[in-house]
C-alpha cells in the first residue's frame, strides 16, 4: 500500500504545513520584552544669545490722591468804595454868617448917584483888577456924578465903563488898585435850599451895609416889566430892599453866586439876582467892547406855553408871544400884537429866557431873520435889525 502511504505522507506534510501557518498566524503567548528605559532626548545646542541690556523700568510713582471737586465758592463783587463827603472844601471852608461878612465887606462898596432931578443909591463888588466894580444898570445909567465909598471910608469918582440893559449890568472904574477882589461862584452849581446871605446899602442906612440871610427859593426865574425882561434869576427869600440892588448873593464859602437885583414889592420874601456867571461874562464883555450893545426887538413878551396855546387854538406850542410893539422900535412894522415869534436865525425860542439869551449874544445892528406866526397868515419870516436897548 505503497499508494496510501505516499498520499499519507502528503497529507501529514500538508497538515503540518498548516499547522505551522496556524501557529503563524495565531496569536502566541510570548513572554513580556522588557524594554530599554527610555533616555531622554538630547536637546540640540542652543545658540547663544547676547545678554540683553536690563530695561530699568521706571519707579511707579506715588499716586496722587486727587481730593474731590469741592463746591465752587463765589466771592463777593468788591463793593464800591462809599466816599463820605468833607464836611466842607479844604480850600474855600463854609463860614459863619459873621466870618462871612468880615471876609467880604472889603470887596463890597456903596455908590452914590446924582441925577437931574434926584439922587440914589446902590451897592457894588470889586470883580477885577484896576478899580473894576460890578453894579446893576439901573443903579447908575443916569448918574450925571457917581460917588464911590470903599470899606475904609474913603470916598472916589467912579466912571461908567460899559452898561448892558439885557440883564442890567453895569461896570464902573474907580482910579485906584488898592481893593481887595472878590471870590466869585459857579452860579451854575447853586441848588434850591442852599444858604445864601445878601449885603448891600439897603434904603442907604448910615453905620455899614445891611446883612440879610435867607435861602435860595428858586432857580431859573424870570421877571417882565414891560418891554423889559429879565431871565436866569435865583430867586431868594434874603431881604432885598432898595439900595441892595448890585450887591452880593454870597454861598456859605463866601462866594459871589448873583448880583442882587430886583423884588416883588407885593411879595414877601421874593427877590431876585443874577447869575454870577452871566453876569461876569457880561461885564468882562463890557470892560473889552464898551461899545457893544446886546440887540433889542422891542416887544412886551408873553411865553407861550402847550396849555396856553391849547387855550388860544394856537398851530405852535411854544414860542413868545406878542403883548405890545414897542412904537419906533426894530419890532415897529414888523410884528403885530398876538403874533408868535418861533425862531430867531433859524434858532428855536420857545420862551422869553431863549430870546433874551439869543439877544445877548447878538449886538444891536445886527440883521437876523425872524420867523413867527400871525393867525391871518400863518407862518411868516422877515429880516430884522436888532437895535439898542432904550435908557
Amino acid at each position: 500500500m505503497p499508494e496510501l502511504s505516499g498520499w499519507r505522507f502528503l497529507l501529514l506534510g500538508i497538515a503540518g504545513t498548516a499547522i505551522a501557518l496556524v501557529a503563524c498566524s495565531s496569536p502566541a503567548i510570548n513572554p513580556p520584552t522588557v524594554l530599554p528605559a527610555p533616555q531622554p532626548t538630547p536637546q540640540p545646542t542652543a545658540t547663544p544669545q547676547p545678554t540683553p541690556t536690563p530695561i530699568a523700568m521706571p519707579r511707579t510713582p506715588t499716586p496722587v490722591i486727587i481730593p474731590p471737586t469741592s463746591t465752587p465758592f463765589t466771592l463777593p463783587p468788591t463793593p464800591t468804595p462809599i466816599t463820605f463827603p468833607t464836611p466842607f472844601p479844604t480850600s474855600t471852608p463854609l463860614l459863619s454868617t459873621a466870618d462871612l461878612v468880615e471876609a467880604v465887606a472889603p470887596s463890597v462898596v456903596h455908590i452914590g448917584v446924582t441925577t437931574a432931578n434926584d439922587t440914589a443909591t446902590g451897592t457894588g463888588i470889586v470883580f477885577g483888577d484896576g478899580g473894576l466894580v460890578m453894579t446893576n444898570r439901573h443903579v447908575v445909567q443916569d448918574g450925571l456924578e457917581i460917588r464911590v465909598s470903599l470899606s475904609d471910608g474913603q470916598v472916589l469918582t467912579g466912571e461908567i465903563v460899559g452898561l448892558d440893559s439885557s440883564i442890567d449890568i453895569a461896570v464902573v472904574r474907580v482910579n485906584t488898585d488898592d481893593l481887595l477882589i472878590a471870590a466869585l461862584g459857579d452860579s451854575d452849581a447853586v441848588r434850591v435850599g442852599e444858604d445864601v446871605v445878601a449885603i448891600g446899602h439897603a434904603l442907604d442906612l448910615p453905620g455899614g451895609p445891611t446883612v440879610s440871610k435867607g435861602v435860595v427859593s428858586a432857580l431859573d426865574r424870570s421877571i417882565v416889566d414891560g418891554s423889559e425882561v429879565l431871565s436866569d434869576l435865583i430867586q431868594t427869600d434874603a431881604a432885598i430892599n432898595l439900595g441892595n440892588s448890585g450887591g452880593p448873593l454870597l454861598n456859605a464859602r463866601g462866594e459871589v453866586i448873583g448880583i442882587n437885583t430886583a423884588k416883588i414889592p407885593t411879595g414877601d420874601g421874593i427877590g431876585f439876582a443874577i447869575g454870577i456867571n452871566i453876569a461876569h461874562d457880561v461885564a468882562l464883555r463890557l470892560v473889552a467892547q464898551s461899545s457893544v450893545q446886546a440887540g433889542f426887538v422891542g416887544i412886551e413878551p408873553l411865553d407861550i406855553t402847550p396849555t396856553l396855546a391849547d387855550q388860544l387854538s394856537l398851530p405852535v406850542l411854544r414860542g413868545v408871544g406878542v403883548l405890545r410893539v414897542v412904537p419906533g422900535s426894530p419890532a415897529d412894522g414888523v410884528l403885530q400884537v398876538d403874533d408868535v415869534i418861533i425862531q430867531l436865525d433859524g434858532v428855536a425860542i420857545p420862551d422869553t429866557l431863549a430870546l433874551e439869551q439869543f439877544l445877548r449874544s447878538h449886538p444891536a445892528g445886527e440883521v437876523v431873520e425872524i420867523t413867527y406866526y400871525r393867525a391871518s397868515a400863518g407862518l411868516l419870516t422877515d429880516s430884522l435889525t436888532l437895535g439898542e436897548r432904550p435908557g
